[in-house]
């Protein structure tokens, strides 16, 4: 019997492969965007308590100072750019046009509130008045699951034959967000004589709706609708929740690994990332968890018939970055560990800044494209309602269609009509 050698190589091999990583910046500044108006300020309610160069300013005060002391804040850079076009990095070598960036971003930000919060006797009576209406008007969530998705048809280009076919679709899923039954099972029983590729077609549709990850027919499927181009580590998340799903239930990191070849650090942080899907997206319908919600946005007719814009943000705290931990910083006698740790939490500070006012630039600029799209919506009922893409909007406003979906995400807009989620006005389809 011949004898088989087997002989073992150890050595070193080069890989080549591409994966994007996003910066923790990038991905602050997503979520950031991504907040309805509640959830803002409850995100900058933990930041004022975590990061301790965050200052809170209230009513009655003039402007940022250092515990009383007088304001020492220089004109700002001659050249006015965008927040974000730019990024603040605190050296070691105390640039001073970092820190007179950063200072006339604090000052920036309290005129922004000086100037939209500080409204005469009579406009603050108005404001009341308009704050009474918002509250009174403030429409809870639809009663179901279905009732939200069915709400969303009137915004789609489908023909009538196609709408009782999604709707069809629709009643058939359950509480959880899942599709009950098979496509076949679905086909047999319709009123009208219709085939599987159809209610296949039908369900694709239903399942780009919101709330991401409704109608899917089993976990992973829910869970990778829910997967968009811009989520961490996309693509090893495609791969976890095709083929291991089990492996992470069961901790086996080091059997991924060896399938797979991604690295356990990749692994980890994809699975941190898994953890913010949602396996059951229609649960936030049930009974007893509708919350009341709060419109992130008024659109408002003009004595001339125009429509303006205006953010509802006076939910929002009024934040800067205080001027006694910048002249803390820029002190040459402090210790380094001090130094260290004022650079990171500055830092911090400067970007949840710069993200929450470019959120409020965003979706201001996406509501008021979307409004010229939607006017005879507005003038004249819902059943005018205008196909749009996202798409379109992106390329009115001039960015990216997934910062559009991000905009618009969980966003309500209270309208001379009433109120609505603003993702259906500018969504046929998710991106």
């Amino acid at each position: 019997m011949g004898s088989v050698n087997m002989r073992l190589e150890t050595g070193q091999y080069q890989r080549l492969d591409q994966r994007m990583y996003l910066a923790p910046r990038m991905i602050q500044s997503m979520e950031i965007l991504q907040l309805p108006i509640m959830a803002l300020q409850e995100r900058i309610q933990q930041e004022l308590q975590e990061n301790p160069v965050l200052e809170q300013k209230e009513a009655g005060d003039d402007g940022p100072t250092a515990d009383g002391e007088p304001e020492d804040i220089p004109a700002p850079v001659a050249e006015e750019k965008d927040p974000g076009d730019a990024e603040l990095v605190v050296s070691e070598g105390d640039s001073e046009l970092d820190f007179d960036r950063l200072e006339a971003l604090s000052r920036d930000w309290d005129d922004h509130f000086n100037e939209e919060h500080r409204p005469s006797r009579n406009g603050m009576d108005d404001e009341l008045d308009k704050k009474h209406d918002a509250m009174l008007n403030m429409a809870s969530r639809p009663q179901s699951l279905q009732d939200y998705l069915n709400d969303q048809l009137a915004f789609l280009e489908e023909t009538s034959e196609e709408k009782q076919l999604l709707r069809y679709v629709i009643s058939q899923i359950d509480d959880n967000g899942w599709l009950v039954g098979t496509v076949d099972d679905l086909a047999q029983n319709f009123e009208r004589p219709v085939t599987s590729s159809m209610i296949e077609a039908a369900l694709a549709a239903v399942q780009k709706l919101d709330p991401p990850g409704v109608g899917a027919r089993n976990l992973s499927e829910c869970l990778l609708l829910q997967l968009t181009p811009e989520t961490p580590h996309r693509e090893t998340l495609r791969v976890l929740i095709q083929n291991h799903l089990d492996d992470i239930y069961h901790n086996r990191l080091p059997q991924i690994q060896r399938r797979t070849g991604f690295d356990i650090a990749t692994i980890k942080e994809a699975i941190e990332q898994l953890k913010h899907l949602n396996p059951k997206p229609g649960a936030q319908f049930t009974s007893e968890s509708i919350p009341y919600v709060v419109p992130d946005i008024v659109i408002e007719k003009t004595e001339e018939g125009e429509y303006t814009v205006r953010l509802l943000d006076d939910w929002v705290p009024n934040i800067y970055i205080s001027q006694k931990h910048i002249n803390l910083y820029r002190d040459k006698s402090a210790d380094a560990t001090t130094k260290e740790f004022l650079k990171r939490k500055i830092q911090a500070a400067t970007w949840l800044l710069e993200s929450i006012e470019q959120r409020r630039n965003t979706l201001e600029k996406v509501t008021r494209a979307i409004i010229q799209h939607q006017k005879a919506f507005l003038d004249q009922g819902p059943e005018y309602i205008q196909p749009l893409k996202m798409q379109q909007i992106a390329d009115q406003v001039g960015v990216h269609v997934t910062t559009v979906s991000r905009a618009v995400d969980d966003k309500w807009v209270q309208t001379p009509r009433g109120i609505f989620p603003l993702k259906p006005f500018s969504a046929a389809a998710r991106p």
